[in-house]
């Protein structure tokens, strides 16, 4: 690692034109192939698929996705004539449209193959609404498209007419324009790190690394688009997580980096030091992220591997950043990473040790002191916060989740209003068609369903052009994301529709938009045990070969469970229960998306490890310093728990401000990761974790004999700075930091090694850290 660095340093400026050719080259591709998006929950094998597939056999034209025009009057009816000249000269610019398969609407008397309205028009007359299918799906549309009809919906609105736009197409076009979400969380950023550092151009070199290194990534998503299934919310989760741990490692490296010139290091030789210690626990530390995120591949759910893919690929090139761009630009500023103050203060009084004085101190002597307390305390506001993850409902929000001023939530609303919530998302009933009784079993069928608990309404049968499929529509009395819709279509398939189908060879499969989110969320979570054992499984084997503890990666197993339910439970709070989202801009409460979960598993348990990897890693080096376990502890956690805590208020802020694009799906990832840091920095890492290591003494480092020979040796710190590390665990005796003789550390005669140096600052550390 510190070849590579020393490397960019000698040819930083290839090393930055490589980079921004590379963001460049990534950019325009992106932008000449367009993106290619794709939210297909379906999963194959499942029911609504089955059904799904049936009604495109039977009814091609019905194949494309749809949208709907609704409009309300207070003044007389929408029946009266100005209303349906308005509205039908508004619906035949709709059908001219480029895109439109075909209008629908309440005064094509006849034409829908029912007569009259077409049940279009609620009882009270007030409101009406048309179907507008498209001549695809909504992910295949050009957003131009739906824009088109939108404004041509906007434009028919007047004094006592009111007309919005709802439907699945409309997404694209509903959602926050510009980057605003991007550009606080930045500011916000800059503004913590000048804080920390005291230096301009220090505080923004860790950004521009992130910006570079996330938006070739964020083009390279869009490119991932044409090669495999990526959800439209890939790209905006992956710069999500890649400003805020890209901002972060580059923090963690800076800081490093500036304790080698408060020491009188040459530029040079502090970068090649800050990248050869806090530079290799980065790699190990975004390893660790990408291994939890490609772990959704064991899902084998087509939707989930193209968002695993590239927010892997997101952590991957900010990592490469850290490493290589950083180093570069680092050496372009030279010694004004420091402030002004402290490069006046080293020409004046010369290289001082670096001393965690103040909060830090007193904090990680005050947990020394009293573990057991803290511990209690620490396991209570854990406990606490997790409680209403139990009540955790897993469906698909809609447009009835959509802020208030949005037209998608005021179409949502005047049609339930008139025509009763189950309209807003029916169910729909398709089946093969023989000979026989099969044709008089589905007459009967309407009347049954008709008098089945929860239904409010049954369209008449409808057969394909041949009668080989037909379909019925069934409209519930319940919401598309109420438990008893969900209810009601485990009804369907259990109980009705079987014994419907006594005597016939029909086979009846229920579909719709409730019935595919249901049987999506029940794939995904009879996959997510195995897969969250493959998470933990593969993140424990990499702490157990860097640390060679048992006990080191079985409580971040437990820390980082404890962090997901947590964060769980406060995303349920917020969303679920509504309690903040309507102030928050994000509508009012609804279920979580069923593959919330799985994406929260993978992305917490990645950050979880970040703050582990570097808090225990220091307390590991310190531990094979002196073997004094008591000691190690508190030493790691006042030289480590200030700059977790400063990326930590970085991250959440990043995360925090992704609320602003009004997107409810990226606000939950945002609320959540904000909510799993916080948790993580502030009470797991700087209470939980270190009252723990305290109460278990020297068993935290305890590997059996036998395992500690036959596993490969690898180590987040370089190999001169592992003086103790090849020591038997069974015949280390506890030796000081003074003990360790100078013959041990690798160096020409007469020169202090860069391990002499740590060894030396060590000593002052340990004596001078209030214990």
């Amino acid at each position: 690692m510190a070849a590579l660095a020393r490397w960019c340093v000698r040819h930083r400026l290839a090393t930055v034109l490589l980079w921004l050719l590379t963001f460049a080259g990534a950019a325009a591709g992106a932008t000449a192939a367009g993106s290619a998006y794709s939210n297909d929950y379906a999963t194959s094998g499942t029911e609504s698929s089955r059904a799904a597939a049936l009604l495109q056999q039977g009814f091609p034209r019905l194949a494309g996705d749809s949208g709907t025009v609704v409009w309300h009057t207070d003044r007389g009816t929408v029946r009266a004539a100005d209303v349906e000249r308005a509205m039908t000269r508004t619906l035949d610019e709709i059908a001219a449209l480029p895109g439109v398969a075909s209008v629908t609407g309440p005064y094509d008397a006849g034409r829908d193959g029912r007569g009259g309205d077409g049940g279009r028009i609620s009882a009270d007359g007030r409101t009406a609404y048309a179907a507008v299918t498209f001549a695809g799906q909504a992910d295949d549309l050009d957003e131009t498209v739906a824009r088109r009809v939108m404004d041509t919906v906007a434009a028919a609105g007047t004094d006592g007419l009111q007309v919005e736009w709802g439907g699945r197409v409309s997404g694209p076009t509903e959602r926050a324009g510009g980057h605003l979400a991007e550009v606080v969380g930045v500011l916000v950023a800059a503004v913590v790190l000048f804080l920390a550092f005291g230096s301009l151009a220090a505080s923004l070199l860790p950004i521009a690394t992130a910006l570079v290194g996330v938006g070739t990534a964020y083009a390279g998503t869009v490119l991932l688009g044409h090669a495999m299934t990526v959800a439209d919310f890939a790209p905006m989760l992956g710069m999500l997580i890649g400003l805020g741990v890209g901002i972060d490692y580059a923090l963690f490296i800076v800081t490093r980096h500036r304790k080698g010139l408060k020491r009188g290091t040459p530029v040079t030789e502090a970068v090649a030091g800050a990248v050869a210690t806090t530079g290799r626990a980065v790699v190990f530390a975004g390893a660790t992220v990408c291994i939890a995120l490609l772990g959704m591949l064991v899902l084998r759910l087509g939707f989930l591997n193209g968002v695993a893919v590239a927010a892997s690929l997101t952590v991957v090139l900010t990592v490469a950043a850290s490493v290589t761009l950083l180093p570069a630009l680092l050496s372009y500023i030279g010694p004004r990473a420091l402030s002004r103050r402290e490069r006046r203060r080293l020409a004046e009084h010369g290289p001082e040790p670096e001393v965690p004085t103040g909060l830090a101190a007193r904090w990680s002597a005050f947990v020394e002191r009293h573990p057991k307390k803290l511990g209690a305390l620490g396991l209570a506001v854990m406990a606490l916060l997790a409680l209403p993850a139990f009540s955790l409902h897993l469906g698909t929000s809609d447009q009835g989740n959509d802020p208030r001023s949005s037209t998608t939530r005021q179409a949502y609303d005047l049609l339930a209003e008139g025509f009763g919530p189950g309209v807003n998302g029916p169910l729909t009933l398709v089946t093969e068609v023989g000979d026989g009784a099969d044709r008089p079993a589905l007459d009967r069928l309407g009347a049954t369903l008709r008098t089945t608990e929860g239904v409010a309404s049954v369209t008449p049968v409808t057969y394909s052009a041949d009668g080989s499929v037909a379909f019925l529509t069934v409209v519930p009395e319940s919401s598309p994301q109420s438990r008893a819709t969900s209810a009601l279509v485990e009804r369907l398939r259990t109980e009705v529709l079987p014994r419907a189908e006594t005597g016939t060879a029909l086979d009846v499969q229920v579909g719709g938009v409730t019935a595919g989110h249901d049987d999506f969320a029940d794939v995904v979570v009879d996959k997510l045990p195995p897969f969250v054992a493959v998470v933990i499984g593969l993140g424990c084997v990499l702490l157990l070969l860097a640390f060679r503890s048992v006990g080191i990666p079985v409580k971040a197993a437990a820390m980082n469970v404890a962090a997901v339910a947590a964060a769980f439970g406060v995303v349920v709070a917020v969303f679920q229960w509504g309690w903040g989202s309507e102030l928050l801009g994000l509508g009012s409460a609804g279920p979580i998306e069923p593959f919330l979960p799985v994406i929260m598993v993978s992305v917490l348990f990645g950050l979880s490890m970040d703050y582990q990897v570097f808090l225990v890693g220091r307390m590991y080096e310190e531990w094979l310093a002196t073997g004094d376990n008591r000691r190690a502890v508190r030493v790691g956690l006042a030289e480590t728990s200030r700059v977790i805590n400063s990326a930590a208020v970085i991250m959440i802020s990043v995360f925090l401000a992704f609320v602003l694009t009004g997107d409810r799906v990226i606000a939950m990832f945002g609320i959540a990761l904000a909510a799993a840091v916080a948790l993580d920095a502030f009470v797991l890492r700087t209470l939980l974790v270190p009252a723990l290591m305290h109460l278990l003494g020297g068993a935290n480092w305890w590997l059996p004999r036998g395992l500690d020979r036959r596993l490969p040796r690898i180590s987040i710190e370089p190999p001169e700075c592992r003086v103790a590390g090849d020591t038997p665990r069974g015949a280390r005796e506890k030796p000081s930091a003074a003990g360790i003789s100078r013959a041990s550390i690798p160096g020409r005669a007469g020169e202090t090694s860069p391990a002499g140096v740590l060894l030396k600052e060590r000593q002052h550390d340990v004596r001078d850290i209030p214990g």
